[in-house]
């Protein structure tokens, strides 16, 4: 599966022009290599640009640091303008994050299989693997799969934590730090995933798995270090004794499993209150670990671009009154840090356009991240996710992990649906990536014939994405017309990204060869390098536009005055990559 998904990632990466916010990133990428300085994009903390350096650092291309201008302009002048084949630097500059999304695949098995056993551990990372977004987003030099699997790393690492939190509560500290150093949009799972380990610290010392009481303490006299084992722990060992691996005990005792063959959580296993009692404050420590861990991987991620830590902004940072501003100074992160939040709330404060389901809007709509998602969510893992939920919470035996699955992606995607950015699901990309995990509980339900019918929704939903295949942005399931349709409902990320400029090029040279060719592109790259000679129609009388109009779908959906005149008095002939349409005059 993830052998599948890996092609399908390198393939679109090979096949696909810049997107909006690539060149920015692969500059600032490049920027950190070569100058070690934090200059560009401070809305977005350093560490996946480094990532993205890594492989930009072997494609080794020409930088002039000399150049001035803003972001974008500099990721243009490196791609199209240095001397530098924008196809291979941006193959490379994508190459680190497709591995990194295969390794997080590897996450999303191990975190289902420790949950429901092996058989959900790999329905979990079919649903990952086959996930048209994740793909889409996975094969991109961009930071929203990186934030998001950092996110979910953490999150299982604190699960584990449950049975020995002391090897797993610095490793979760460390993935959440990875995430909030990735992205500011993660900062909402901080105190989730603190929670979250204050619980697991909580729980470990309550069953007496925590060998060496913090401080150095002993237990309360009269109690045992570690609890006795419950009825039933020798028909556990004897079975992984056999090679099988329990799925789910009787008496509600959870037997999820770690990679080392020990039962996870066994609800028979108790200590009374007692030998945890006085020890309130203690619990916290397993938050406090989480915090610190985190805090060091952000100062680190900065360290790692300038251990002088200069920070010298190529564009004005706007300042924030009132209690957003107090709460930003009040930080323990780097200056820089502080003056990307400044940033990304000044661009919360702009009106920027939304579309969805064919009505243009200015300002945002909270709703609009749920609808975007049931449109570009495949229809089975919907299905199974919704499943895997219902299971989690109402069985005894998985309740306990289910507030690891569900609460860190309600969290994020309630702070998402307050922000004024309706660009697309790739700021939810937590939803469709824990809904897998979360689908592995289905098999649970002890309902006839329901691994069957697992296994062919599962079916369902990697025939649906092997259809999309190579168009994974423009995605949309069957019950809104496939991704066809997806441009008449959303728009962006969603669907133009500007990633079809070099299919136009060739769609142009090998059937319209010759023809005038009028072009509204929404994107990044320059049309003249790959080859397209055209003129913007917004710019002549519309009697003088003749010939073929090539409009991106994203300039379709917000077409006013001049652009909506002339789209209506053309006749459609074709599209390309779903994503941009071609029309005749």
């Amino acid at each position: 599966m993830l052998g599948q998904m890996a092609v399908a990632m390198v393939t679109t990466a090979v096949q696909q022009t810049p997107t909006i916010d690539e060149p920015v990133y692969v500059a600032t990428a490049t920027d950190y290599l070569r100058e070690h300085r934090v200059r560009y994009n401070p809305e977005h903390p350093p560490l996946g640009k480094l990532l993205i350096a890594a492989g930009v650092a072997v494609a080794d291309p020409h930088y002039d640091p000399s150049y001035t201008g803003t972001q974008g302009e500099v990721g243009r002048h490196l791609l199209y303008e240095s001397g530098n084949d924008p196809w291979r630097l941006m193959l490379w500059a994508r190459l680190p994050v497709i591995a990194l999304t295969l390794l997080f695949g590897l996450v999303v098995f191990a975190f289902a299989r420790d949950l429901t056993g092996g058989p959900g551990g790999l329905v979990a990372l079919a649903l990952y693997a086959f996930s048209p977004d994740v793909v889409a987003h996975g094969s991109l030099a961009t930071l929203d799969l990186p934030a998001t699997g950092f996110v979910l790393t953490s999150v299982w690492l604190v699960w584990r934590a449950r049975l020995r939190p002391v090897p797993y509560l610095m490793p979760a500290g460390a993935a959440l730090g990875a995430a909030v150093a990735t992205k500011m949009s993660a900062l909402p799972a901080v105190p989730v995933v603190m929670a979250l380990a204050a619980v697991s610290f909580w729980v470990a010392g309550r069953s007496g798995r925590i060998r060496r009481w913090p401080g150095g303490a002993s237990p309360p006299a009269g109690r045992q270090e570690r609890a006795p084992a419950p009825p039933g722990r020798g028909r556990i060992t004897a079975a992984l004794r056999r090679g099988r691996r329990p799925v789910a005990l009787r008496r509600g005792r959870v037997a999820a499993l770690r990679g080392e063959r020990e039962p996870v959580a066994l609800r028979g296993e108790r200590v009374p209150v007692a030998l945890w009692r006085g020890r309130g404050p203690v619990v916290l420590l397993g938050a406090a670990v989480v915090a610190v861990v985190a805090l060091a991987v952000v100062w680190a991620a900065y360290l790692a671009v300038d251990p002088g830590m200069r920070f010298s902004p190529a564009e004005p940072v706007p300042a924030v009154a009132g209690l957003r501003g107090r709460l930003v100074d009040l930080l323990p992160v780097p200056p820089a840090y502080r003056a990307g939040m400044r940033v990304q709330f000044g661009l919360e404060d702009y009106p920027w356009q939304g579309y969805l389901f064919g009505h243009l809007y200015t300002g945002s709509r909270w709703y609009y991240l749920p609808a975007a998602l049931l449109v570009k969510t495949p229809l089975g893992l919907l299905a199974l996710g919704a499943a895997g939920a219902v299971a989690g919470t109402a069985r005894r035996t998985l309740r306990p992990a289910a507030p690891y699955l569900l609460l860190p992606p309600v969290v994020l995607l309630a702070a998402a649906m307050t922000g004024a950015r309706d660009f697309g699901t790739r700021y939810a990309l937590f939803v469709p990536v824990f809904l897998a995990v979360a689908a592995a509980c289905a098999l649970t339900l002890r309902r006839r014939w329901n691994r069957i019918l697992t296994g062919a929704l599962v079916a369902f939903a990697a025939l649906s994405s092997l259809r999309a295949f190579p168009y994974y942005l423009p995605y949309a399931n069957e019950a809104f017309g496939g991704p066809a349709h997806t441009h008449r409902l959303l728009h962006d990320s969603n669907v133009d990204w500007g990633q079809d400029l070099g299919r136009l090029a060739d769609r142009l040279r090998g059937r319209y060869p010759g023809e005038r060719v009028w072009l509204v592109y929404k994107g990044s790259g320059v049309p003249s390098y790959y080859g397209i000679r055209a003129a913007d129609p917004r710019t002549v009388p519309p009697d003088r536009v003749h010939g073929l109009l090539v409009v991106s779908d994203s300039a379709v959906a917000k077409a006013r005055g001049r652009l909506a005149e002339l789209i209506a008095s053309s006749r459609p002939v074709g599209e390309v990559g779903h994503s941009i349409t071609l029309y005749r005059r």
